[in-house]
């Protein structure tokens, strides 16, 4: 299940993003959840089972929902998680926006894409 982030999950959040390959100190970590907090354009999502497993982070950029950083803790990847994320954010603001992936995440939003039930004819 794909929740919202809030303060009380601030450590997890950062343990999950630091896993994206941009993110190369504890200071630029800080920074990206800080401003998952304060801009109203910048989203943040965490994927809940038992445990929070994964998360997702979107920038809102006029018409467009961009996934900016996906993230799944290492012993669970290889699952399906990221491609749940990404799916249940298309289908979350898939309405209002046109979503798409940035640089860090395109590659994987594109194989996203090439799995969705609604690509395969």
């Amino acid at each position: 299940m794909l929740i919202r982030y809030k303060k009380s999950f601030e450590k997890i959040a950062m343990g999950l993003l630091s896993f994206m390959p941009e993110v190369s100190d504890v200071k630029g970590l800080q920074e990206i959840v800080k401003e998952y907090e304060v801009n109203p354009n910048w989203s943040l999502f965490l994927w809940k089972d038992e445990d929070i497993l994964g998360a997702i982070g979107v920038r809102i950029e006029g018409d467009e929902a961009v996934i900016q950083h996906v993230s799944v803790n290492p012993s669970h990847r290889n699952t399906g998680i990221g491609r749940k994320m990404v799916h249940r954010i298309q289908d979350q603001l898939g309405n209002q926006y046109k979503v798409c992936a940035d640089v860090a995440t395109e590659s994987f939003y594109e194989k996203c894409e090439a799995e969705s039930p609604s690509s395969q004819v």
